[in-house]
């Protein structure tokens, strides 16, 4: 059974910044895309970034510039560097994963698997 576990979030101020870390554990896997998505007060869970593999990444509007989005392959982890945060980034954020369990040698499961989520806050 893979679990994906974030940290990182907490209390700032307005402009401060946060680094939130997600790691996958378990055993006879592989971690395809990775991404971060959140949820605000008032609005759906919404794409905050992603990463393939291969390190190429993507970025909703209102991340782009201030947020970055890095993995660590070996590790099975992904980070999301935020900068210059406002309050209306103030939400949970999750952490998201394309995963491939390997049963035996010629047998596998995808399936997307989602973290437990961290409280970000963002105080004006």
């Amino acid at each position: 059974q893979v679990q994906l576990v974030e940290s990182g979030g907490g209390l700032v101020r307005a402009g401060g910044s946060l680094r939130l870390s997600c790691a996958a554990s378990g055993s006879n896997f592989r971690i395809n895309a990775m991404r971060w998505y959140r949820q605000v007060l008032g609005k759906q869970r919404e794409l905050v970034a992603g990463t393939a593999p291969g390190g190429v990444t993507n970025y909703a509007d209102f991340a782009k510039g201030r947020f970055t989005i890095s993995r660590d392959n070996a590790k099975n982890a992904v980070y999301l560097q935020m900068h210059s945060l406002k309050p209306e980034d103030t939400g949970i954020y999750y952490c998201n994963a394309d995963v491939r369990t390997y049963f035996n040698q010629i047998s596998y499961n995808d399936r997307e698997h989602w973290g437990q989520g961290t409280q970000v806050t963002v105080s004006s």
